[in-house]
């Protein structure tokens, strides 16, 4: 049994798991959004940061990687150490991933994605949309045990230029948060 893994934020330039294969592809349906408060990584309990989650979009893709882990035991330790990463988005979906953008296809059916969900129920720490500016200054201010914010926002627009994925959203908080700092300095 194989199991493959789609990530879409940090998971893209850091799996932190054994994996087999890695390939670059897309969902369909959703979009990339930094609606996700981050307590435990980009930010604290008292000043969250944000990061990616998905919104469900119809007619728009997202890019990412999906990685392949095929050996049982490094299925058992990717699903244990993505429990404890992904603790904060407390949904799972099983979709389908394609590489090629004309495919009526997928490559692959069943990839595994972790989702926040805007269920202020089930996740607590769902911060939900802000204007641009808003969501930049919370980025530029939150810093957490795996750093500051701005560098996974930062991190993520240089590994989705890498694959060639132009994130509008990506790409213009970053600018956002550039244009901030450049005026604080």
């Amino acid at each position: 049994m194989v199991m493959w893994v789609f990530g879409y934020g940090s998971l893209i330039w850091k799996a932190g798991f054994e994996y087999d294969d890695r390939l670059v592809g897309f969902i369909k349906g959703y979009r990339r959004v930094f609606y996700q408060g981050s307590t435990d990584h980009r930010g604290t309990p008292e000043y969250p940061g944000r990061t990616v989650t998905l919104e469900p979009a119809e007619d728009e893709v997202c890019w990412g990687i999906a990685y392949k882990v095929s050996k049982k035991e490094d299925r058992e330790t990717a699903l244990t150490h993505l429990e404890v990463r992904e603790k904060q988005y407390d949904k799972k979906a099983y979709l389908d991933f394609f590489t090629e953008p004309m495919a009526a296809s997928p490559a692959i059916s069943g990839v595994m994605v972790y989702i926040a969900s805007p269920d202020k129920k089930l996740n607590k720490n769902y911060l939900g949309p802000a204007s641009l500016e808003e969501i930049a200054k919370q980025i530029i201010h939150a810093e957490g045990p795996s750093g500051p914010n701005r560098d996974y926002l930062f991190q993520l627009e240089k590994a989705l230029l890498e694959l060639g994925c132009k994130d509008t959203h990506v790409i213009d908080l970053a600018n956002e948060v550039r244009r901030i700092l450049s005026e604080s300095s």
